[in-house]
């Protein structure tokens, strides 16, 4: 695995993410990191902060203006934050009430003197922390803790992969060391944002049995760019009367293991698909006969598998 760190710029915006799902804060999220999410369901990662319980007083509201930023002493993130300012005190369903919303960076409120979880989401990353807003213009800042990654893969000897075969799930583990999903089907070379930590990656070359697996670190303020390399091949197939004939139509395909295991089924005169390094038995089902012969793949390039009816 091929792994690059640079600096992440501060003006480089979250191209093709969406922002991470923001559910209601409820009081058991406040400071406790460690409610699991199922894997299922994408979640963002974030930090929390401790339960609160002071209500706003009643008051002539303030001008509030929040900003981001990466680090504790890094840059103002410029643009791509979505706020949320909920009270402190849970409603009858035990969650915070949503009072207010924002996607202006910095975010400008008007919110009368009293205490407030505030919620920044940037991409995949988000942060929450309590804040007391007091009589007279308040300037606020969270911090994020965020880096960026971008990912890749390729065939073992840097043979290159189409996008359109590729995709990445992220995953994380929660407070509880229970695996929790962070992003899903994440195209090559995709931006995400995410909170500093360490994420282990998945990379699907194809639909069938082509992964390769890599934990990488996230740092705040840096941009880290992967490469994971497969140990796969693209294949196809074909029934020919003689070798390096046409292909024979109304040909029904099946790919199994040597213990019997069914990888892959087809019906079409030419299919094509993407394999781990390994050892196969093809079958190839032509009316009521049946055609056979072991293969074996290796990574590189695409290769074409035939069977031979004579």
């Amino acid at each position: 695995m091929l792994l690059a760190i640079g600096l992440l710029g501060s003006t480089a915006p979250a191209f093709g993410q969406e922002s991470a799902p923001v559910p209601p804060p409820r009081p058991a999220d406040i400071g406790d990191s460690g409610e699991t999410t199922p894997d299922e369901q994408p979640a963002a990662t974030g930090t929390s902060v401790p339960v609160v319980t002071n209500v706003p007083k009643p008051g002539k509201p303030q001008p509030v203006t929040i900003a981001a930023k990466i680090a504790e002493d890094g840059e103002i993130i410029p643009q791509g934050i979505v706020w949320r300012v909920y009270s402190t005190t849970p409603n009858a369903n035990g969650e915070l009430e949503l009072l207010d919303k924002s996607e202006e960076t910095p975010a400008i409120f008007s919110l009368s003197p009293g205490q407030y979880v505030v919620h920044a989401a940037y991409g995949r990353a988000q942060a929450s922390d309590t804040v007391t807003v007091e009589p007279g213009p308040n300037q606020l800042d969270i911090i994020l803790d965020v880096g960026g990654l971008k990912l890749n893969a390729a065939i073992s000897g840097d043979i290159n992969i189409p996008d359109r075969f590729l995709r990445f799930n992220v995953h994380t583990r929660d407070a509880e060391g229970q695996s929790v999903l962070v992003a899903r089907a994440v195209q090559p070379n995709q931006l995400l944002h995410l909170n500093s930590g360490t994420y282990s990656v998945t990379s699907y070359f194809g639909s069938i049995n082509a992964t390769a697996k890599a934990d990488l670190q996230v740092r705040p303020g840096q941009l880290t760019e992967a490469t994971l390399y497969h140990k796969a091949a693209q294949v196809t197939f074909k029934l020919v009367s003689e070798p390096g004939g046409e292909a024979i139509a109304d040909t029904s395909w099946i790919v199994k293991t040597p213990s019997g295991e069914t990888v892959y089924e087809e019906a079409t005169a030419f299919p094509a698909t993407v394999l781990a390094q390994g050892e196969y038995i093809l079958l190839a089902r032509l009316g009521d006969r049946v055609f056979n012969r072991e293969f074996e793949v290796l990574p590189g390039l695409p290769r074409e598998i035939e069977i031979i009816t004579q």
